[in-house]
């Protein structure tokens, strides 16, 4: 216990105690800053720490030899930098000149200026021969130097230039390897962080960890490939626009700098953009976004064929629920058809039972009265008729028939069986009548619609006409050009009615004589051939040992036949005009031909081709 003795007390006030002490600690203090910096000037200068020095040594108020003494603190070793040319000054380290190589581009503005007040106190001329050093050419060449590299490091916009091409700037980019990908982030990760104090954003994204996720990783790569680097080359141009003698060679250094450093700032992007790609592709987070992605995806197309095809089952129960109550109606329905057609058939087969019974019965009831007949033909007539009725009434007339027999006496019961025949024979007329009727007026309607019966408004087709037109059917058969149009003008030609016939009008009475019955159309031949003998003052003939060629037959001569036509066509072809005695020649191969009849067939054929391409022709320009 220590023991502590109190003033006296003064005044008439007394003294009491209240609580011992307990014994005292020995407790160790250390200074801290302003108050650590001013005991080391004392304990470097070997100075008393009175209050007054340490006011001085706080406040500043040193003595010029002490603030030069405590100034002239390094930081590193000058070996190696005595020996430096002022004049290649920018192959220099100016951080090593100026003695703080190792904090370098971290070195603020005072950091520079203090570590060149520094230099300038240990290297200045005048304050080595101060302190009796010996000064020679190396020393003034070194503070030149120190010079050179405070102006470049004092001045911002120089220090910019200086820090983007620093040798020691390591611009390695990790290459795409198995060591790159196994170890991304202890490879990648240090990479980043020396280049993103190149960046013009302050904010720069961390490279992250094998936790991040897709937003943080996302977004690191789209900063780093929009990455925004200050790094410019001016401070290796090759030449200084100072220097230059005029206008023009001043200009002329300014564009071939600017070149220069425009490479230099694409090859830096060029392989800011090569250091993203290969991290990109040995990111392993990446991979496993993108299986993450897969599998999501190929989630969903399971999930949404799932939903399909469960779609596609439902429509089919659906379908197939649809189909089975399509089904049960149906098949109620056809049981109900086939209960209709079953009752129905009894029915009918009830009506045709009693039909045929109330038919024997009629049968019967006349047999037994012998038919009403007075003898055997007349009774054969009856049996007929009683079938016919039997065939024709119904059952309700039947049944009223044979009541209407049996209860009249025999001479009534003959007159009510032959009213009844009468009144049947007479229906079948009318139904004869009216059908035909029918017929009658289908044909007309055929006829009006199609312009046959009489080949137009108001054109009648007389026996001259019908002759013509049957005449030019053959002479110009299918195959014909504009046929119809030909036997039109041919008709006009040669008809004397005075009715100009059109091909229309052909093309209708040709299909109305072809619609004719066959008989009809066969006197319609014979009619119209018939006044063509007459026109030609030769007698008929009912026979004829051979059928005369249609084509080209002649009035005035035998005919010639078909067979002795083309006889006579082949020996025009065997035989040609030069040929010597060529129609007899020709007449030889003819049989019971003369050499003047196959002449006069010659010119006879001649004539009639040059009135059928006048036809033709005609039938062109009235076209």
């Amino acid at each position: 216990m220590t023991d502590v003795y109190l003033p006296p007390s003064s005044d008439g006030d007394q003294t009491k105690a209240f609580r011992q002490l307990h014994t005292a600690l020995t407790v160790k203090v250390e200074p801290v800053g302003r108050w650590f910096e001013a005991r080391f000037k004392r304990q470097h200068h070997r100075t008393s720490g009175s209050l007054r020095d340490s006011t001085q040594d706080v406040t500043g108020e040193d003595s010029e030899s002490e603030e030069e003494e405590d100034l002239i603190e390094e930081e590193e070793d000058d070996i190696g930098l005595q020996g430096l040319d002022p004049s290649d000054w920018k192959s220099q380290d100016h951080y090593a000149v100026l003695g703080i190589s190792k904090s370098r581009y971290r070195a603020s503005d005072d950091d520079v200026k203090k570590a060149y007040k520094r230099r300038v106190l240990r290297y200045h001329p005048d304050k080595k021969k101060a302190r009796g050093e010996d000064v020679g050419e190396d020393e003034h060449k070194f503070f030149s130097c120190i010079t050179r590299a405070f102006e470049i490091l004092g001045n911002v916009t120089k220090r910019r230039a200086y820090d983007s091409v620093d040798p020691e700037i390591n611009d390695d980019i990790p290459e795409v390897d198995e060591d790159s990908k196994s170890n991304f982030f202890e490879v990648f990760t240090e990479v980043f962080e020396r280049n993103e104090r190149f960046s013009t954003k302050k904010s720069v994204p961390k490279l992250g960890d094998e936790k991040s996720t897709w937003e943080d990783v996302d977004r690191f790569y789209e900063f780093w490939y929009a990455f925004d680097s200050w790094r410019e080359y001016s401070y290796l141009d090759e030449e200084e626009k100072e220097k230059g003698e005029s206008r023009e060679e001043r200009k002329w250094i300014e564009k071939q700098n600017k070149v220069a450093r425009q490479k230099r700032k694409k090859e830096e992007v060029i392989r800011i953009r090569t250091l993203v790609d290969n991290a990109h592709a040995c990111d392993p987070r990446i991979k496993r976004f993108r299986d993450e992605e897969k599998k999501r995806k190929a989630d969903e197309k399971r999930a949404k064929q799932d939903a399909i095809k469960a779609a596609a089952l439902e429509r089919e129960k659906e379908r197939f629920a649809a189909e089975e109550t399509i089904r049960l109606q149906k098949e109620k329905e056809e049981q109900e058809a086939k209960a209709k057609a079953l009752v129905a058939k009894k029915e009918k087969e009830a009506h045709k039972k009693a039909l045929r019974k109330v038919k024997k019965q009629l049968r019967e009831t006349c047999k037994s009265n012998d038919y009403y007949a007075e003898n055997e033909e007349q009774k054969l007539h009856n049996m007929q008729e009683v079938e016919m009725l039997c065939e024709k009434l119904s059952h309700t007339r039947l049944t009223a028939l044979i009541e209407n027999l049996q209860t009249n006496s025999e001479a009534d019961a003959v007159a009510v069986f032959q009213k009844e025949v009468k009144l049947v024979n007479d229906e079948i007329e009318k139904e004869k009548q009216e059908e035909l009727m029918k017929q009658r007026e289908s044909q007309a309607a055929k006829d009006g619609g199609g312009g046959g019966g009489g080949g137009g408004k108001g054109k009648e087709w007389n026996d001259e006409d019908l002759k013509l037109l049957i005449k030019a059917v053959n002479l110009f058969p299918a195959g014909t050009g504009q046929r119809y149009e030909v036997i039109a003008n041919f008709i006009n030609s040669h008809s004397t009615s005075g009715i100009s016939r059109s091909a229309k009008d052909v093309i209708n009475k040709t299909k109305n004589l072809q619609r004719l019955d066959p008989s009809m159309k066969e006197a319609v031949n014979k009619k119209a051939f018939d006044k063509f003998e007459q026109s030609m003052s030769r007698p008929k003939k009912e026979d004829a040992s051979s059928n005369p060629s249609e084509r080209y037959a002649n009035g005035g001569e035998k005919p010639w036949t078909t067979e002795e036509q083309k006889r006579l066509e082949q020996a025009l072809k065997t035989y040609p005009a030069q040929t010597a005695e060529r129609w007899d020649k020709i007449a030889g191969a003819v049989p019971n031909r003369s050499k003047k009849e196959c002449m006069k067939r010659y010119k006879d054929l001649v004539a009639i081709i040059k009135a059928k391409k006048a036809a033709q022709e005609q039938a062109v320009k009235a076209k």
